[in-house]
Parts: C-alpha cells; structure tokens; sequence
C-alpha cells in the first residue's frame, strides 16, 4: 500500500514563522513541542556558522602577513589596516564565544595552506617561497606590530597623476 504523502513541516514551508514558534515554545516552557531535531541541527548551524567566520578571518589575517612578510616593497597602509580589522574582528568574536580560544592553533595550521595560496596569486610569486609550515605563533599572529616606518617611500614607487 502506497504511503500517504507527509504535510511538508513548518520549518520546511515557512522557516521564520518555525523560528517564532519554536522561541514561543522556549520561552512558554513547552519543550514536548520542540521540533527538538531541528532546533539541533539549526544550533550546530550556528556553531559550525561561528567557527567559519573565525577560520575566514584566521586565513585573511595570516595571508596578509605572508605578503607584508614576502613583498616590503609592496607594503601599504591598507595592508596594515585589514591586519588591524581581522585582529579587531576575531577578539571580538572570540570575546563572545571563548570557547573557540582552544581551537584557534589548530584552525591556524588548517587555514594555512589557503592562505599561502591566496598570497601566492595576489602577489604573483610562487607558493614555494613562503614557508611551508605556518611561520608565525599565536601571539606573533595576533600582536605582532607592523609599523608605518616599514612602509616604502610612497613617493618612489607611485606615479604622479597630470
């Protein structure tokens, strides 16, 4: 005998209105009616959504390091600014989940080889001149200053505009 065709759920037809009702549920201490498999997978969502956007900044971060490290000539300010935002921007995020703190090393040696790649085609050199392991430590990574007297003299290397 042929299965009777399931009424699609809430979450499938109408995620935001699932989401309102599963909060109404939370908050009225109904939990029998949790969509409970759900609401796990959205929860592992976010926490898989929170470790990406830190291994993102991770990999932006160490890849413009590599090029300031690899291209002193090349150096600017903007280098310097997107280091500074991708600091800001992982403390802040870890500032609300500590728990990633532990698995910040791990993520660093992950990302690594995507940076190195990422450095190796803006920079047009070969991805057998960087380091083939990641050359900075934690602390270097995250506090390592880079001063503007590394900058090269802007004068020589930009043309004048007419």
């Amino acid at each position: 005998m042929a299965k009777a065709l399931e009424k699609p759920s809430l979450y499938d037809r109408d995620y935001v209105g699932w989401l309102a009702e599963q909060v109404a549920h939370l908050r009225a201490g109904r939990l029998a009616a949790l969509d409970v498999e759900n609401v796990a997978l959205e929860l592992e969502g976010l926490m898989n959504s929170q470790r990406q956007q830190l291994e993102n900044r991770l990999e932006v971060l160490i890849h413009h390091l590599l090029k300031w490290d690899q291209q002193p000539d090349q150096r600017s300010n903007r280098w310097r600014a997107t280091v500074q935002e991708q600091r800001t921007r992982i403390r802040r995020l870890l500032r609300f989940s500590p728990s990633l703190n532990p698995e910040l090393e791990a993520m660093a040696l992950d990302v690594y080889p995507d940076a190195v790649r990422a450095a190796a085609i803006e920079t047009r050199l070969s991805e057998t001149i960087f380091p083939q392991t990641l050359p900075y430590t934690l602390e270097q990574i995250f506090e390592r200053e880079l001063p503007a007297e590394e900058l090269p003299d802007q004068r020589s290397t930009r043309k004048k505009r007419p």
